[in-house]
């Protein structure tokens, strides 16, 4: 199960950072905040492809919170700035956008297949039918170790 879940986490990823990645120039005009659009999809791009290649490196509960995190502020952000005009938000732009289209349609898929497999990946991380870290659990019987 741990390698099946390490590639949905880094698709879902890949997904999202390739999206935003390829956004970014389009919200170079978003108005407000001190920080540009573009800056922003850029960051976020760059967070998702570390945070996918650190869940293929090394599969800990660690890699699978930050991937949980990256991911998961994106869907939030996604869906919060589609159905809610918020406005500039200190040093964030004002993102708002109620239009839906193709890219924005995968990118959330993305990022909910990498949120929901990261959590996952959390909660299970590390468990083995072997005991920690692979070494076979010792034989009790009539509480004496055996």
């Amino acid at each position: 199960m741990d390698i099946p879940l390490r590639l949905l986490v880094a698709a879902g990823l890949a997904v999202d950072a390739v999206v935003h990645w390829r956004f970014a120039p389009d919200m170079k005009f978003v108005e407000g905040g001190g920080i540009g659009g573009d800056v922003l999809f850029r960051v976020q791009a760059v967070a998702a492809a570390l945070a996918g290649v650190l869940v293929l490196a090394r599969a800990r509960r660690w890699t699978y919170a930050v991937a949980f995190l990256v991911a998961g502020s994106a869907v939030g952000a996604l869906l919060l700035y589609y159905t809610v005009d918020v406005g500039a938000l200190g040093p964030l732009p004002n993102m708002y956008e109620p239009v839906w289209y193709g890219e924005k349609t995968a990118s959330l898929v993305g990022e909910g297949v990498a949120t929901l497999a990261a959590l996952v990946g959390f909660f299970t991380a590390g468990r083995s039918p072997r005991g920690r870290r692979g070494r076979p659990e010792p034989a009790v019987e009539d509480g004496r170790v055996i």
